[in-house]
């Protein structure tokens, strides 16, 4: 029989996980080292697991693997750490200064969490150096007139210096490129004859929308990553073809799907929050399963805690995102991170407050526990001393922990130095990182105008099953779920998500002030044919496949005011009448978002983006929930002392996770032990097991 299996992974900072589907299977879950020298390592690691546990070789399953799909945070971290290509920006005589001066909005630029908080202000490291950016005379004006000829021998002289200089990509943004981009074609053009093998991005292909500072930043960091992008893609992937895979190879890309990975490159930029994205969709598959309208999704891994939003059946995108304190244009699904991971470090600071992450021992030394050189205490650490890992099972044996190295990094780093049992201090590292994460689902919820006890909280990666319990408690949240695949879920989120493709452009309408009828004041031809050019350009893009689907969407806001909302535009022809529709539906969004009766139709109303998303199914496979009992007994596997913070240590039963089917049911407190994670229960909390094994956890008991 030729067997067929569709694989996802995801590369995080600490571990490398991986899905196997199968048609009329369960999915199969594997996890293994992140290798940070060399990333494609852990990737075939992995792929190596999954071939032992189908009794094949490593060639032979690759052979089978009919498709492959992968998530990452290199773009992230080669952003993050400054480890991108020598970029160089030519721009707009009299405009070099743009990426930074930014926004010149100093209540938020560059401050991140700290908004409101001007003493806390930073300035983004520049990634381009000032020498490095080339004003052009060139202009048009805003209707992309041409005011002002491109200068070709100030192009040619730049780029020959630049290149002489180290530069080994190129970004062009122009002024008002995005409503013409004849001058930017040109100096493409003469770019390409001087300098050929250079990587380079022009604003109006990658974002052709209103926003001199968000577009240039866009344009900028795409040529800053495309290079390492392209790399790290064909690295991987000719690790998969040495390994005999032969298939069909896709990235994530952030703002909803997957792109073909020979696009990556291009799209670099979009691939920024490309990981998280995939959990993201991984919990809105499960969510129109279960019927959850509002989701926060919730995954720790070993260096950060992720947290998204599904609200009312959609996951939260965002149109202008911050990465490594710059502004992009380029909308991705909206995951706020903290440093709140299994290898966040604890330590106590200089004023004598116990102080847990953002630092991270990540996967090399890692946490004090896994006896690789790190000596300095962790979250984990914490989990191990406190009982509610066992030590023998961590990775379903395959990575025995080494409980003394936990004590001792606890007792020299935080129980010393705060005179507390070593047990004390690990329950102190424990509640005050599940406090942190609870102030987060509670932050990222009220933040959009809504209340995180309407909410269903998705916990998942390979630490967030075992801290779920206490921080949606702690946020005051009643149900908690933890799906079967809740170890590799971003990667499950990968493999199962429909290739994605978004355009969009600017065309800017106002209504005036006083209009009864707003939509009479919008050009609904204009707005009809540049959707209709959108779809043709989405539709481009997905190979003309005959299974892509679209959705239009426009970007509205009141007069003067800053952010946006989007609108989905119905099929079919643009009349007056569907914008009539649109207006009232951005009227009722908007006081969903900020209130009853803050909407103002009599302000007028601003119409700046058109959008277009397109989608084509890739994974069609039908899965089986794995065979379990009801009967408890069977899974038992034991009993031992568990800390939780209401009761110190008592005894807790302890069970074999993956034997629970649907029906099970259990009231804690209890230990569920998976191979790629620990579930725990609460005292007084339940569980119940569903059709499609996952747990559903009441909370309520501890209120």
């Amino acid at each position: 029989m030729i067997r067929r299996f569709f694989v996802g992974t995801d590369v995080g900072g600490t571990f490398t996980d991986l899905v196997v589907l199968e048609e009329g299977s369960p999915p199969r879950l594997f996890k293994s080292p992140t290798t940070p020298q060399d990333r494609a390592v852990g990737v075939v690691s992995a792929l190596e697991l999954a071939a032992d546990s189908y009794r094949m070789g490593l060639v032979e399953f690759c052979g089978s693997v009919r498709y492959f799909a992968h998530g990452t945070t290199a773009a992230t971290n080669a952003l993050i750490e400054r480890k991108g290509a020598p970029t160089a920006l030519l721009t707009t005589r009299g405009f070099t200064d743009t990426m930074a001066i930014q926004r010149s909005m100093t209540s938020w630029v560059g401050m991140g969490a700290a908004t409101g908080h001007y003493s806390r202000r930073r300035n983004p490291d520049q990634i381009v150096p000032r020498e490095w950016i080339e004003g052009i005379t060139e202009r048009t004006d805003a209707a992309g007139a041409e005011i002002v000829a491109l200068n070709e021998d100030e192009i040619r002289a730049a780029v020959r210096r630049l290149r002489a200089s180290g530069v080994r990509a190129l970004a062009v943004s122009f002024l008002w490129s995005f409503v013409n981009g004849a001058h930017e074609a040109e100096a493409a053009r003469i770019i390409t004859e001087e300098w050929p093998e250079a990587y380079l991005t022009l604003s109006h292909k990658i974002a052709p929308v209103i926003g001199e500072y968000e577009r240039t930043a866009t344009t900028v960091v795409n040529s800053y990553l495309g290079p390492v992008i392209r790399n790290y893609v064909e690295g991987l992937e000719d690790r998969l073809r040495a390994s005999g895979f032969q298939g069909e190879f896709s990235i994530m890309d952030s703002g909803g799907g997957v792109m073909r990975a020979q696009d990556a490159a291009q799209r670099s930029a979009s691939m920024l929050t490309s990981g998280p994205a995939g959990g993201v969709l991984a919990s809105l598959a499960l969510a129109e399963r279960l019927g959850h309208r509002n989701v926060i999704t919730s995954d720790m891994g070993g260096t950060s805690f992720d947290v998204g939003l599904i609200i009312e059946g959609a996951p939260l995108v965002e149109r202008v995102s911050e990465v490594g304190d710059l502004h992009l244009a380029m909308p991705r699904i909206k995951v706020t991170a903290i440093g709140a991971g299994g290898g966040s470090i604890a330590s106590v600071d200089e004023s004598g407050v116990l102080v847990v992450g953002p630092e991270s021992a990540g996967s090399v030394p890692g946490p004090a526990c896994y006896g690789r050189g790190g000596d300095r205490p962790t979250v984990t650490d914490a989990d191990v001393v406190l009982g509610i890992i066992d030590p023998a099972y961590f990775l379903g044996g395959q990575m025995p922990l080494d409980p003394a190295l936990a004590e001792k990094a606890i007792r020299e780093h935080v129980a010393g130095p705060l005179g507390l049992s070593v047990e004390e201090a690990a329950a102190g590292i424990r509640r005050v990182a599940d406090n942190q994460m609870a102030d987060l689902l509670r932050k990222v919820t009220v933040e959009q105008g809504h209340d995180p006890r309407d909410f269903v909280v998705y916990a998942y990666g390979g630490a967030g099953p075992t801290h779920a319990y206490a921080y949606t408690e702690a946020a005051g949240i009643d149900t908690l779920v933890v799906p079967p695949t809740a170890t590799v879920h971003s990667a499950y989120g990968t493999v199962i998500s429909d290739r994605y493709r978004a355009v969009q452009t600017t065309d800017v309408q106002r209504t005036p002030p006083g209009a009864p009828d707003p939509a009479e004041h919008l050009d609904a031809a204009r707005i009809d044919a540049a959707l209709d050019d959108l779809v043709d350009q989405c539709r481009a893009d997905l190979d003309d496949d005959p299974r892509a689907r679209f959705v239009c969407i426009a970007y509205l806001k009141f007069r003067r005011q800053s952010h946006e909302l989007p609108v989905v535009v119905p099929d079919g022809e643009v009349t007056t009448e569907v914008l009539r529709g649109v207006v009232a539906e951005f009227k009722a969004v908007y006081e969903r978002v900020y209130g009853a009766g803050t909407a103002l139709l009599g302000a007028g109303v601003e119409l700046h983006t058109l959008r277009v998303e397109g989608r084509v199914s890739v994974t069609e496979v039908s899965e089986t929930a794995a065979a379990g009992t009801t009967d408890l007994r069977t899974a038992r596997i034991g009993e031992r002392l568990v800390h939780f913070p209401e009761t110190g240590r008592v005894p807790t039963g302890v069970f074999r996770g993956e034997e629970f089917g649907p029906g099970a049911e259990l009231h804690g407190p209890a230990i569920l032990e998976f191979p790629g994670t620990t579930v725990v229960l609460g005292p007084a909390q339940s569980l119940q097991v569903d059709d499609g094994n996952n747990l559903i956890i009441d909370c309520r008991g501890n209120a």
